[in-house]
């Protein structure tokens, strides 16, 4: 079954970063998180995984021109972007590096941040002692992260949703659920957790949802793995194609302190 309510070709990794950052749920914790971020003029503010620079901006107007905006990122493409979008800002400086070996000096950074960063990661403890270390006494480190296995989508046969829900934290992000164990992570790599705030978007609307979750080609690879038959997946998304719609995922925002 293919409906016109569900994207059928993956999109461009920058460009799905870019709609997600404008979303009603991208909006409210991004502004959540800069509000725990608590960034003052003078600082210097590192962000692990800046993706294409997103938030970079952001970061540079509350550190004003005194301070700086480190942003890290692994992958080339993104990190390129990030300059490019940030070159007229002279505060902000992207690296491309891991965020598992961070090039910064200890105890060198006022303020730190991840957001979405650590469920892709291969060792989110690691990264977490980088962060740790780069530092100074006293800084905080702001972590915004999902829980996929919170994901609830609403359908009349609720197992088919569990088993859908069951591919996403099994196999289709590498530490899903890694949002409710922020706290205990970040306190074993010497933080202390300050705050924890959990934020819930709910989504009414299939194509909205959709456009964040990619349900129709999830399914698809959760029946190649098994965890859907064909005919479950049929039924999965022609009620979600065609029925009242709702989804929810629980996101935690964590503010740590060195």
């Amino acid at each position: 079954m293919t409906s016109r309510v569900f994207e059928t070709v993956p999109p461009d990794p920058i460009a799905y970063l870019d709609r997600l950052a404008v979303s009603d749920p991208g909006l409210h914790y991004k502004a959540t998180m800069l509000t725990a971020l608590a960034a003052q003029r003078g600082h210097t503010v590192v962000d692990l995984g800046c993706g294409p620079g997103t938030d970079l901006a952001a970061l540079a107007e509350a550190v004003g021109a005194e301070g700086t905006v480190y942003g890290v990122d692994h992958d080339r493409e993104a990190a390129d972007a990030a300059t490019d979008r940030t070159a007229h800002l002279f505060q902000v400086a992207v690296r491309l590096a891991d965020v598992h070996d961070l090039p910064m000096a200890d105890a060198s950074c006022d303020r730190a941040r991840a957001d979405r960063v650590l469920q892709h990661v291969a060792d989110p403890a690691l990264a977490l002692r980088e962060a740790r270390r780069v530092l100074r006494p006293g800084g905080l480190l702001v972590l915004g992260e999902p829980d996929w296995g919170t994901l609830t989508i609403d359908h009349p046969e609720p197992s088919l949703t569990s088993a859908y829900t069951r591919y996403v934290t099994d196999h289709a992000v590498r530490n899903a659920r890694i949002g409710s164990q922020l706290p205990r992570l970040a306190a074993e790599a010497g933080f202390e957790v300050v705050d924890v705030q959990p934020l819930t978007p709910v989504f009414r609307e299939v194509a909205t949802a959709d456009r964040v979750l990619g349900l129709q080609r999830v399914t698809r690879r959760a029946v190649a793995a098994g965890y859907l038959s064909a005919a479950d997946a049929e039924r999965w998304l022609a009620h979600l194609a065609t029925g009242p719609f709702l989804a929810t995922v629980t996101f935690h925002v964590v503010t740590a302190r060195a």
